[in-house]
């Protein structure tokens, strides 16, 4: 970042009662940044800092997450697009490129359903496939049924929470040991959205079905996909049968945008170059 951008932040009500959270620095060609499931802002940090330079970017903690109103209703990907169409009419923003991260690719898409593949110039897709649970062998999935029903099970006590939030810190975020500093940073983050929240968001998820969308982005647009490598195979196998024109990326872990944020960022700016070169 550099020292003569300075960061805006703010908040926008996107209905009675309801308050969205937000960040927006520099100039140009529009960049958001869409947090996964129970995440914040915070997460993009490197981004925020490399990009801010030549870009205009953006990012946002969804409703029941972070900074964000805590709600009863709306904890789901369909009322997060709309809450994300209502933020960039508020800051004037027009066909953005469109970052999400895991669960935060469900809030893109389902912008992009909403709105049509001319709303964005350009989408990426960190780590999700847009069918989540699909009972098909050989698809890339979050998992089948059973293995889903047992992380739903998991998060359901605030202490069963936080032991499931160490594990998926040291397990799939992180592929380097995480010491216990910055295994606390990504857990207390997450904890801020309640219980309840969570799982709402998570069932939501977990039941989505974004295979239409995805096919349409990869016939209208420039489309990266960036998966971790556990799953790479899997997942390069079914990108180049339902997304053959999109570009794959597999590196590090979940979260390997904020671990090996150098290569990501080299990797996302080199995709932003063809961008403005072909459009």
């Amino acid at each position: 970042m550099k020292a003569s951008e300075q960061l805006t932040s703010g908040y926008l009500e996107v209905e009675d009662g309801v308050d969205i959270y937000y960040e927006d620095i520099g100039e140009g060609q529009v960049i958001i940044l869409v947090p996964g499931w129970t995440f914040t802002t915070k997460v993009f940090e490197h981004q925020f800092d490399y990009f801010s330079g030549n870009y205009r970017v953006i990012s946002f903690d969804p409703r029941g997450h972070g900074r964000s109103t805590v709600t009863i209703s709306g904890n789901d990907y369909v009322t997060q697009a709309a809450d994300l169409a209502k933020l960039m009419a508020h800051l004037s923003v027009v066909r953005p490129i469109l970052v999400g991260w895991s669960f935060g690719c469900l809030t893109m898409w389902q912008f992009i359903r909403d709105n049509g593949t001319d709303s964005i110039r350009g989408h990426v897709c960190i780590d999700l496939s847009p069918t989540p649970m699909t009972g098909i062998e050989g698809d890339w999935t979050e998992g089948n049924i059973y293995e889903i029903a047992h992380m739903y099970q998991a998060i359901q006590t605030v202490k069963e929470r936080r032991e499931f939030l160490v594990r998926f810190t040291e397990d799939v975020l992180i592929v380097q040991n995480a010491d216990s500093e910055l295994t606390s940073w990504i857990v207390d983050q997450s904890l801020i959205s309640p219980g309840w929240v969570a799982s709402n968001y998570l069932a939501a998820g977990m039941f989505s079905n974004y295979l239409e969308e995805a096919g349409k982005i990869d016939e209208a647009m420039p489309s990266l996909y960036v998966v971790a490598d556990h799953w790479a195979d899997t997942a390069r196998n079914y990108l180049a049968k339902h997304t053959p024109n999109s570009r794959i990326e597999s590196f590090g872990g979940h979260m390997m945008f904020w671990e090996y944020h150098r290569k990501f960022n080299k990797i996302f700016e080199d995709f932003i170059f063809k961008i403005e070169n072909i459009n």
